[in-house]
């Protein structure tokens, strides 16, 4: 399909994605057309006086379906964002918030601008700017259109936005609720800085619980062990990094970043390797690590799971052949192109595809602005009272038997459940939900010959349901 054709855009990437799955279902044209178009986009250009002069910026907010509302997505920072990509992100977070089942449409925005280029209190005057062009608009609205953090923007950058919103809201008692990923002290919740990544760790363990999904990718036995190359190491590729080692006994053997990549075949310690590229600002020198300049080889090189957590279009029809992971998880958007999603798929290469592995942050996103409509922490209501309640159950054993509870276990017992506990208990269970759709379409229909395609075909199905029950 794609021989001696040019490489398809991002964009173009997605649309062709949707076809391929749409192409197996039994959905009419004009609803079809409807599912996958962008509704619309906002194109804001704004100044901030700066250093003495105005300085004008580009940004967007790209809503592309409100099957569901509000609509949700995250809020880039770069240099290079234009209008075909957020669309297609905006078009992605649809397809991921219908699978993981969370009642949000797709949407969302960037700012051209390159974050390491102003200081902070700079940053803070264009992201207020920007926040304002977007909310007199309601393009940032607790019941209309939910931003969060994506690449280039974090806690900070939604605290600010945040604040924008209540001083020009000051009567909306759910301001708080109008982006996700805030600090915890501005209304934001435990577990949501890590959960992409640790949605990107729940993801493989519920793969690896299936025997016959890791035969179909050529490997064997559990997730302990398993030789990992991560593409990378911002917040996604940290956390999942540093989830897969520390606590599934993974070997992360190469990591890959903007200087270079870095390789040891006896595993390189994650945590150590964050601090040195946080200090010096690349991977360069990292001490007993084989390393290379050009990072990109290391897509290449052999190992049980790849991990692109980084940009989209990295594994492309120029290097697809030469990737040689029986196993792919797409913690990043769009890591790979259609064309080379084909030659992967050809050769017998499991894909876990990004709008089920990476729908760890709108998950807990949602979690998050749940939390800011019911003004009330998870657990506060029921922890104290479930231990108490465990506490009389373990009296009562011991009453009965003359014995003591194993201390060990009296304590892990007796632990009633906090806010990031039931974060994590909620991520798992929407991880493995979601997982299992998409399986059952996978080994359940024999046209289905990937776990994108049934993702999309999910997907897809729901949003469909959902414009029927409109009456469209």
């Amino acid at each position: 399909m794609f021989e001696n054709q040019a490489e398809p855009s991002f964009r173009d990437s997605v649309n062709l994605m949707f076809d391929q799955a749409a192409d197996l279902m039994d959905i009419p044209k004009g609803l079809r057309e409807k599912i996958k178009v962008c509704n619309s986009t906002y194109t804001v250009r704004f100044g901030v006086k700066l250093r003495g002069e105005i300085h004008t910026f580009t940004g967007y907010r790209s809503v592309h379906s409100e099957h569901m509302e509000p609509v949700k997505g995250g809020i880039r920072y770069a240099d290079n964002v234009h209008q075909d990509e957020v669309e297609a992100l905006a078009a992605l977070m649809t397809f991921k918030c219908s699978l993981v089942e969370v009642p949000f449409g797709g949407s969302k925005g960037g700012l051209r601008i390159d974050p390491r280029a102003w200081d902070e209190d700079e940053l803070e005057r264009i992201t207020r700017r920007f926040a304002y062009e977007l909310i007199k608009r309601d393009l940032i609205h607790p019941s209309q259109n939910v931003p969060a953090p994506d690449m280039g923007t974090g806690e900070r950058e939604m605290a600010w936005m945040a604040d924008q919103y209540a001083r020009m809201n000051t009567t909306d008692i759910d301001a708080r609720a109008c982006v996700t990923g805030k600090p915890r002290n501005a209304g934001g919740i435990a577990g949501r800085v890590e959960a992409t990544g640790r949605g990107v760790q729940y993801a493989l363990r519920e793969f690896f619980r299936h025997k016959e999904d890791v035969a179909a990718a050529n490997l064997s036995g559990g997730l302990g062990g398993k030789r990992i190359i991560v593409q990378g190491l911002g917040n996604v590729g940290y956390h999942a990094a540093k989830f897969l080692q520390e606590e599934d006994g993974c070997r992360i053997i190469g990591i890959i970043e903007r200087d270079g990549g870095i390789y040891s075949d006896d595993g390189l310690p994650v945590e150590e390797v964050r601090e040195h590229l946080v200090t010096n600002g690349g991977v360069h020198g990292f001490p007993g690590a084989a390393y290379d300049p050009n990072g990109a080889v290391l897509l290449e090189q052999e190992c049980d799971i790849l991990v692109p957590a980084a940009l989209e279009g990295v594994i492309n029809l120029n290097n697809a052949a030469n990737v040689k992971a029986p196993l792919i998880i797409e913690a990043a958007n769009g890591p790979i192109t259609a064309g080379a999603d084909r030659v992967l798929r050809d050769r017998g290469t499991v894909i876990i595809p990004d709008l089920y592995a990476n729908a760890g942050g709108v998950t807990v996103s949602y979690f998050e602005w749940v939390k800011n409509l019911s003004h009330i922490r998870f657990g506060r209501m029921g922890r104290r009272w479930e231990e108490a309640r465990h506490g009389l159950l373990i009296d009562g054993l011991e009453q009965m038997t003359g014995k003591q509870f194993p201390e060990n276990l009296k304590t892990l017992f007796l632990h009633g459940p906090g806010e990031v506990d039931l974060v994590r208990s909620g991520l798992d269970d929407t991880m493995r939900t979601a997982y299992q759709s998409m399986r059952e379409v996978w080994h359940g229909k024999e046209v289905v010959k990937d776990l994108r395609t049934a993702a999309y075909i999910v997907s897809i199905e729901r949003v469909a349901d959902t414009y029927r029950s409109k009456g469209l």
